[in-house]
C-alpha cells in the first residue's frame, strides 16, 4: 500500500526541485526566530538567509551536534535557545532522560505533529498494514517521541492494541485472544518473545501475527537476525527508523524488504557525510556514510544539518514497489563504533556475523571492552550465548573468531555462555557492556 502515491512515486529529482523553496524559507525562519541558529550562522560568516543560499550550497553550512543543543539549555531556556516558536503555539512537548541532569525536550506545533504522523503513515503503510487490521504495540506512549508514531495507526485505520513495555504476559494474551496481524516492537524484544514462546511450547508461527514492524535499534535489517525472527514467528519483518530531534519513522521498509524508504520527503532533507572529516558524500547507489538531516517545514525547533551518528548504506535505484525515494540500511551508530588497531567495528556488525552460527547460538551477545573509550586493543572480548541443544560446543568459539576475523578484520576472544546468561530487554538491547573496562584508554 502506498499512502500518498502522488508524493511517494514522484521522480526523486523533482522532489529536490520542490524542496528548494521550502529549505530557503526554513533558513529565513531560523534567522528570524531561532537565537541558536542565528548566532551560529553569523559566527560562521552567514549574516542572512541569502548568504546561506540553497540546497546546492548546504555543504558549506556548519554541522549541528547534539552536545551543542544540550549546552543551549538552561532553567531560563529549558527547551534550548533553538526553540523557534512561542510556547503558546506548541501542542506537544516530548522528553527524554537527560544525561546532563536536565531533561531533553522535543516540542511540536500542530503542523509539526501532523507532519510527523504523515511521515509515520508513509513508513507503516509501506509494510502492507491497512485499514481494518489490528496491530499490537509495545512502544510506550508516555513522554517519549514514539508516542506520536502510535497516532499513525489510527490515521491508517488500524485497530491499535497498545501494551507498552514490561507487559510480556499481557502481550502474549493479546496475541492469543485478540489475534492482531501485526506486532510493533524492537527487534531484540521480538527475539526475546520468540525465545519465550519456544521455551513454553507456544506455536508462535501458528499465531495471528503475519507482520512484525521493528524500530528503535538496529537489527531488523541484519539478514541473520531477520531470518531468526521470521522463523521464530512465521512472519515477515519490516524495519523502520526515525530520530526524536527530527522526525519519528523517517524511514520505512516496504514489502520487498530491500531497505528502508525515505518517508520524510517534503519535510526533511537528508545527506551523507564522512564521519571523520565532515565532508559531503554524494548519495549514490551503494554509498555509505553518516546520515545528516535538515528540517524543511518545521516550526517549533527546526534543526539545520543535524548529525544523527547513524552510519548507513544508501540505494538509489527505483524499488519494485514504485516508490522513488532512496532506501537505506543502518550499519550502526558512529558513536557506538569501536576502533580496534585502526579497524572500525560496529557492534551490530559483530552481532550479524555471530548470528550466522544459528541455531547453535541464541542471537544474544555482549561485547566486553577492556578499556573505556573508542579505541580498543585486540583481542576484543565477546560473550556469546549458545542454544540449549548444544551440549558440546566443540570448536564453535574458534569458528566464530575466524568468521569475525575474515569478515570484519578484527581479532576477538569469544567466550561461550549458556542460554539465559545475558540480560534481555523489552525495549532496546545493549550490545556493549563496559563493566569490565579499565580506566585507561587503549593505545593505537
Amino acid at each position: 500500500m502506498v499512502y500518498q502515491p502522488e508524493i511517494e512515486m514522484l521522480p526523486w529529482a523533482e522532489q529536490r526541485r520542490l524542496d528548494e523553496p521550502f529549505y530557503r524559507k526554513q533558513v529565513a525562519y531560523l534567522f528570524e526566530n531561532s537565537r541558536f541558529f542565528r548566532d551560529k550562522l553569523r559566527r560562521h560568516g552567514f549574516n542572512s538567509a541569502a548568504d546561506v543560499g540553497g540546497l546546492d550550497d548546504l555543504g558549506a553550512v556548519p554541522l549541528t551536534e547534539k552536545d551543542e543543543l544540550r549546552a543551549s539549555r538552561s532553567d531560563a531556556d529549558p527547551v534550548g535557545t533553538y526553540l523557534a516558536a512561542p510556547m503558546s503555539d506548541l501542542t506537544r512537548i516530548f522528553s527524554t532522560s537527560g544525561t546532563t541532569g536536565l531533561p531533553s525536550y522535543v516540542p511540536l506545533t500542530v503542523s509539526d505533529l501532523d507532519n510527523w504522523v504523515t511521515t509515520s503513515c508513509r513508513s507503516y503503510s509501506a509494510s502492507g498494514a491497512k485499514s481494518g487490521e489490528a496491530i499490537v504495540s509495545t512502544y510506550n506512549a508516555g513522554p517519549f517521541v514514539a508516542g506520536a508514531a502510535l497516532e499513525a495507526f489510527n490515521r491508517l485505520g488500524l485497530c491499535h492494541i497498545p501494551v507498552g513495555t514490561g507487559n510480556t504476559e499481557r502481550l502474549l494474551a493479546a496475541i492469543r485472544l485478540l489475534k492482531p496481524s501485526t506486532l510493533a516492537c524492537t527487534p531484540s524484544y521480538a527475539l526475546h518473545l520468540a525465545e519465550i514462546g519456544a521455551a513454553r511450547g507456544l506455536d508462535l508461527p501458528a499465531s495471528s501475527i503475519r507482520r512484525i514492524m521493528v524500530a528503535g535499534e538496529p537489527g531488523g535489517g541484519e539478514p541473520a537476525m531477520r531470518e531468526k525472527l521470521q522463523q521464530g514467528w512465521g512472519a515477515k519483518v519490516y524495519e523502520a527508523m526515525g530520530l526524536g530531534d527530527i522526525s519519528i519513522s523517517l524511514w520505512g521498509e516496504c514489502e520487498h524488504q530491500a531497505g528502508m524508504h525515505f518517508s520524510g520527503r517534503g519535510f526533511v532533507h537528508f545527506e551523507l557525510i564522512d564521519p571523520k572529516s565532515g565532508e559531503v558524500i554524494p548519495a549514490t547507489d551503494g554509498a555509505t556514510g553518516e546520515l545528516v538531516l535538515t528540517h524543511l517545514r518545521h516550526q517549533a525547533a527546526p534543526l539545520l544539518r543535524f548529525r544523527t551518528r547513524d552510519h548507513v548504506v544508501v540505494w538509489t535505484e527505483r524499488c519494485r514497489c514504485g516508490r522513488t525515494s532512496p532506501r537505506i540500511r543502518c550499519i550502526g551508530r558512529t558513536d557506538d563504533m569501536m576502533i580496534v588497531r585502526g579497524v572500525n567495528v560496529f557492534p551490530s556488525a559483530v552481532r550479524e556475523v555471530v548470528n550466522r552460527f544459528a541455531p547453535d547460538v541464541t542471537g544474544v551477545m555482549s561485547i566486553r571492552p577492556g578499556a573505556k573509550g573508542v579505541k580498543q586493543a585486540p583481542p576484543l572480548k565477546i560473550l556469546v550465548e549458545i542454544a540449549d541443544h548444544l551440549s558440546d560446543p566443540g570448536d564453535l568459539a574458534e569458528r566464530i573468531e575466524k568468521e569475525i576475523r575474515a569478515t570484519l578484520i578484527v581479532t576477538t576472544r569469544i567466550e561461550l555462555v549458556s542460554k539465559g546468561t545475558l540480560p534481555r530487554s523489552d525495549y532496546k538491547s545493549r550490545l556493549v557492556d563496559f563493566s569490565e573496562a579499565g580506566a585507561a584508554l587503549a593505545d593505537d
